[in-house]
């Protein structure tokens, strides 16, 4: 499918458990962005795309008026109201932005309709279009061998061993968690209880990001590196007790020992070849979706990318 296919829009509702708002089809659709802001809430929406949401309607809110009532907001309005954002504003839009505004309007005004505020959507016939964002660089085969090895040496090194990259490493390419995610990591959420199946715990405290957390499998042989890790820096409380940015440093400096120059080894290189790997091996979405920790929006755009990776 070409990029500039129409595509079905990205929203995600169930009727059956979504909120119904105090709303009515003669309300201002200032109340209806206010009552949409807390729906995103209630739903686990991002942060960053509660912000995005919020920008977007901000905007369509200049243009209709506070004031404008919801049953009377039509296609047309949609339609003009892109145009003018497009050409009459004075700042367009990159093709990007004016792809997830649409995504904006599709997903809000048929939250509306889903929740029996309007009758009609005037969103839905407005043509969406999907803009691919450029592939991830991964690893080679090659190149994860001649970092592991590196690391494998830095850690053996007679003159100033370190424990620490071979086990940031081999956590990263076996679970493909977040920099966020590994910063975070507690001495404890290691589990070893079972030493041939030991499992890590990534946690989220804020119920809103409560599908992220989750218990991800690892190899027994990463004990051998923890307990290297923890007899040579002790941590009391956090797994690594240094800053994310220090960690990112480590792996860039593991790059260099490996002597991979093409791109800077760093979290999201080695998230998303450990993500493709695991889809070459035969994992399922949904369980890597599940590993990944991400909701089901992010995974539609996340899961054309890994299979794109794939197959290069």
């Amino acid at each position: 499918m070409s990029e500039s296919t129409a595509t079905t829009p990205v929203v995600e509702i169930d009727p059956a458990t979504a909120a119904v708002p105090a709303l009515r089809a003669n309300s201002q659709l200032l109340e209806a962005v206010s009552a949409f802001e807390e729906h995103m809430v209630r739903k686990g929406f991002s942060d960053n795309t509660i912000k995005a949401f919020r920008n977007d309607l901000k905007i369509l809110r200049t243009f209709m008026n506070d004031d404008a009532v919801l049953r009377e907001i039509s296609n047309q309005h949609l339609t003009e109201f892109l145009d003018w954002m497009q050409s009459e504003r004075g700042r367009p839009c990159s093709a990007k932005t004016l792809a997830r505004r649409i995504t904006t309007l599709k997903v809000f005004f048929s939250w509306l309709r889903e929740t029996g505020v309007i009758a009609t959507d005037p969103a839905e016939e407005i043509v969406q279009f999907s803009v691919r964002t450029p592939l991830p660089t991964i690893l080679t085969k090659d190149e994860i061998d001649r970092l592991t090895l590196a690391c494998q040496d830095w850690d053996r090194d007679r003159e100033k061993p370190d424990a620490r990259p071979y086990l940031l490493v081999s956590l990263l390419l076996q679970t493909g968690m977040k920099k966020s995610e590994c910063a975070k990591l507690l001495v404890e959420d290691i589990d070893r209880s079972r030493p041939q199946a030991p499992e890590v715990s990534i946690h989220y405290d804020d119920p809103r990001y409560a599908h992220k957390s989750r218990r991800l499998p690892l190899h027994p042989s990463i004990l051998q590196s923890l307990d290297r890790y923890l007899a040579q820096y002790k941590p009391e409380r956090f797994l690594f007790e240094c800053t994310p940015r220090n960690l990112e440093y480590v792996l860039d400096e593991a790059g260099k020992r490996a002597k991979i120059w093409r791109t800077q080894v760093g979290f999201e290189t080695l998230r998303w070849t450990s993500a493709v790997r695991d889809y070459k091996t035969g994992m399922k979405d949904e369980q890597l979706r599940l590993k990944m920790g991400l909701s089901k929006v992010s995974w539609r755009e996340t899961s054309d990318k890994i299979q794109r990776l794939a197959g290069q």
